[in-house]
């Protein structure tokens, strides 16, 4: 004998109802079937809605009653034909009258007990169980519809009934064993005391029925037919990636139901376990999916970890003390109040000190729980040896679930630290002794990104998400953005790293999609996105709170800059081409720096030298390894050494440079490079990554244009004065000329002192022959001290810089 249990989904409504007879025609062999239905989908939520109003003397009751009598009649008019309409309306019809009379009765006496309440929600399971039997029976199949209140019999604590199990078995091996029908219909939920009075087996109590009726039976199997495809790695509402677990142990189950997998009871499994039922879930919706099974010895699984699952809504209590500390029976008084107070405990932790005792309850038990401990150790508090309780809201408990787990070593190191790395706070953590459950209390708000983070490490072929928001779409952006597309499946595949853009702005719009981003399309999204604000981008970036999230700016914003702090204090990665962070007050620099540390974020700037060039990584391997810098030369501005290198007597300073920033070589603002600010920059960065503690002042700038030149305001204004003094430019070309060199723009940083200027380079030195937009960096070091350590490519351009981007995007993946 089989048992199948259809839930509320399954049965919403008249086509649902036709689906899942298809799936009993096809189950029905030679043996007889047992059909658990659950009341249809919201029918209950809307009992308890009525009997709420009613107890409070709301008429509007009425209303909600005629909604329930109508989703009935409806269904049954849409399933079965005129002829048997008649019998099974007036059936129906009688039992929504004695619903009518109870809710009624609450009305008049503006209450409803805990037994009124069983009998008034019972109705659920009692209507769509009768009315999926006639539709069956209408359809030629061999039913008979069976009130579970003769067969479940209880104790009378109504809501959560007890079951009398020697009883109730009694009774289902005689009638199942006796009645002659291949399928029999029964109402899920409902029961009764050996006095008649209806019960009720708690929420979720038809996955219960239909196992107690299986363990009754000794049924072959047991089927929980549902919405979903079985029992899941993970929530797939929170976790896109998660898929269904084909096989799992009894007790597996029960710990992954106890944590909030809402698609199985917990109290399901017991009535089965011990006489070794299996229990398959399936789904009504995609019948011929695998589903999962639930049964005895399901080791073999390579995977120590075999689910993960959440309970939201969760508070924390603890309390505390000096005057607990080798006293006996002070936990036992503390649960004991508890108890008496119907509070479920659903996680236990204490200090080996004894100081302090926590534990996790259901946020809606805190205030209930708080006064009645506070009660119980009123004389404690009042002297002072233990403290009044404290309660945190607003939490939620993670688990970690499998059978194999008690033999993997560093489980629980690997959970936390990859929750740490994502800035997910644990505040308590508790292990069972059977080693088959890790679980952790967490912020709620870090609920899905603390299931992502886990399921990803320990489901997913180690393959890392990396969820980015670009700031900044122009030249260097739009580069970037064509490179992540290009790579993403080589990402994938060679280098575990899933990268999604989930945010874009320039500086006009800004668009989200935490689904990410279809970069075929991203300039049609970004059109039609919200207004841009950096305040509004950086609040939804934390709002979203996505695992190893990186924020990307492609801009020379200082504002922008000024938000880096924010993102890396919420563990969001910063990489960045700006060089105005790195580059601010040293103060500014060392606590981004700090900031990275401290809440495990990257911090990376490869671009701020040498665009896509690994100079600043170079530098830093360098420093690590024990190495010291003596000395820094370098050419560091790609644009000023284009405009150099194409200037000369046959040309026009002013057009040189317009030609570079036409070519996207320079800054938006020329000035910018041409005055040397720039190259002080970076060779001020380069400085400080060596170790050196300056300031931008202290770097001696020789510059080589006229002044009027750098007090110009305005982009045409500094082109004017280029033009002006032309004259200016070809003497210093004449010069170098003269003397066979070539005009580079050096840095330098040696003894602490750093300057940069146009210096004439004579034929035999490295940088002579220095083409086109390239950039050169020579290291001079305690290792390398005759011959340095040099870096030379291409310094420029919006290719090289987003590859440097890119560059950096892998190494916080790799973080």
């Amino acid at each position: 004998m089989k048992v199948l249990k259809f839930g509320g989904s399954s049965v919403a409504d008249a086509k649902r109802i036709k689906l899942v007879k298809k799936i009993v025609e096809n189950n029905i062999k030679d043996d007889k079937q047992i059909i658990v239905v659950s009341a249809f989908g919201g029918v209950t939520d809307l009992l308890l809605e009525a009997a709420h109003q009613a107890s409070l003397r709301d008429e509007n009751y009425t209303g909600v009653m005629e909604k329930i009598e109508k989703r009935h009649l409806e269904t049954m008019q849409e399933l079965l034909p005129i002829a048997s309409q008649s019998k099974a309306i007036s059936a129906v019809k009688r039992e929504l009258n004695t619903l009518e009379t109870l809710l009624e009765g609450a009305f008049l006496i503006g209450e409803t007990t805990p037994k009124l309440l069983d009998r008034i929600l019972g109705y659920g399971e009692l209507l769509s169980s009768y009315i999926v039997s006639e539709f069956f029976t209408s359809e030629g199949m061999d039913c008979i519809h069976k009130d579970s209140r003769a067969l479940i019999k209880t104790d009378e604590n109504y809501g959560k009934a007890a079951v009398d199990f020697k009883m109730t078995n009694r009774l289902c091996e005689t009638y199942f064993g006796t009645v002659t029908y291949k399928t029999i219909v029964v109402p899920g939920f409902a029961a009764s005391s050996p006095e008649g009075n209806s019960t009720t087996l708690g929420r979720g109590g038809s996955d219960y029925t239909a196992a107690i009726m299986a363990g009754a039976v000794n049924a072959s199997v047991l089927e929980i037919w549902t919405d979903v495809s079985g029992m899941y790695t993970a929530n797939p509402k929170l976790v896109k990636q998660a898929f269904a677990i084909p096989d799992i142990s009894y007790e597996e189950a029960m710990e992954l139901s106890h944590f909030g997998a809402k698609v199985l009871y917990p109290p399901t499994i017991q009535p089965v376990l011990s006489k070794g039922i299996p229990i398959h879930i399936k789904n009504t919706f995609q019948p011929e999916e695998q589903g999962t099974r639930i049964r005895k010895n399901t080791n073999g699984s390579a995977r120590p970890v075999r689910g993960i699952s959440h309970i939201d809504n969760m508070a924390l209590l603890s309390l505390e003390g000096s005057g607990m500390v080798g006293i006996s029976g002070i936990s036992k008084r503390f649960f004991e109040v508890l108890s008496l107070h119907n509070i479920n405990v659903a996680l236990i932790t204490q200090a080996s000190s004894e100081h302090s005792i926590c534990i996790g309850i259901a946020e809606s038990d805190m205030q209930k729980a708080e006064k009645a401990v506070n009660e119980a150790f009123e004389y404690e508090i009042a002297t002072k040896k233990i403290n009044p309780v404290v309660v945190e809201d607003n939490l939620a408990i993670i688990a970690l679930v499998g059978d194999n787990m008690k033999s993997h070593q560093g489980l629980s190191g690997k959970m936390f630290s990859s929750l740490g790395q994502n800035n997910v706070n644990i505040r308590a953590i508790a292990q069972g002794a059977s080693e088959r459950n890790i679980s952790a209390v967490i912020d709620r708000a870090d609920v899905k990104k603390a299931l992502n983070t886990l399921h990803e490490h320990f489901f997913e072929e180690h393959v890392k998400q990396l969820n980015i928001f670009v700031m900044g779409a122009g030249n260097v952006g739009e580069k970037f953005l064509n490179q992540i597309r290009q790579q993403k499946k080589y990402l994938k595949e060679k280098l575990r790293l899933n990268v999604r853009v989930v945010a874009l702005s320039n500086s006009r719009k800004m668009y989200f999609d935490d689904g990410g981003i279809d970069l075929k399309n991203w300039k049609d999204f970004l059109d039609k996105g919200e207004p841009a604000d950096i305040d509004k981008f950086f609040e939804k970036v934390k709002a979203l709170n996505l695992r190893n999230s990186i924020f990307v700016d492609n801009t020379a914003n200082a504002v922008v800059a000024g938000t880096y702090a924010g993102y890396l204090k919420n563990s969001i990665a910063v990489v960045t081409c700006n060089k105005i962070a790195c580059s601010s007050e040293l103060e500014h620099y060392s606590q981004l720096k700090d900031l990275s540390r401290q809440y495990n974020a990257p911090f990376l700037f490869e671009t701020n030298v040498g665009a896509g060039l690994p100079v600043i990584d170079t530098l830093k391997n360098l420093i690590a390894s024990g190495d010291r810098v003596n000395k820094i030369q370098a050419v560091l501005s790609g644009s000023l050494n284009f405009v150099f290198n194409n200037f000369d007597d046959k040309s026009s300073f002013e057009g040189v440079v317009k030609q570079a920033q036409a070519e996207g070589y320079t800054e938006p603002d020329p000035k910018i490079d041409l005055s040397g600010v720039d190259v002080m920059r970076k060779i001020l960065i380069l400085a400080r990554e060596s170790g050196h503690e300056l300031e931008i002042d202290d770097i001696e700038n020789e510059s080589f244009l006229p002044q009027e030149s750098l007090d110009t305001t305005t982009v045409d204004d500094f082109y004017a004065s280029l033009v002006k003094h032309s004259s200016h430019f070809e003497n210093i070309y004449a010069e170098a000329a003269k003397k066979g060199c070539r005009l580079k723009y050096v840095a330098q940083f040696e003894d602490g002192k750093a300057k940069v200027g146009l210096q004439h380079i004579p034929k035999d030195h490295p940088f002579y022959n220095l083409e086109g937009k390239d950039n050169i960096v020579l290291f001079f070091t305690e290792r390398y001290n005759e011959q340095p350590l040099l870096v030379k490519g291409a310094g420029a351009g919006a290719d090289v810089t987003a590859s440097g981007i890119f560059a950096d995007i892998i190494r916080a993946g790799n973080f």
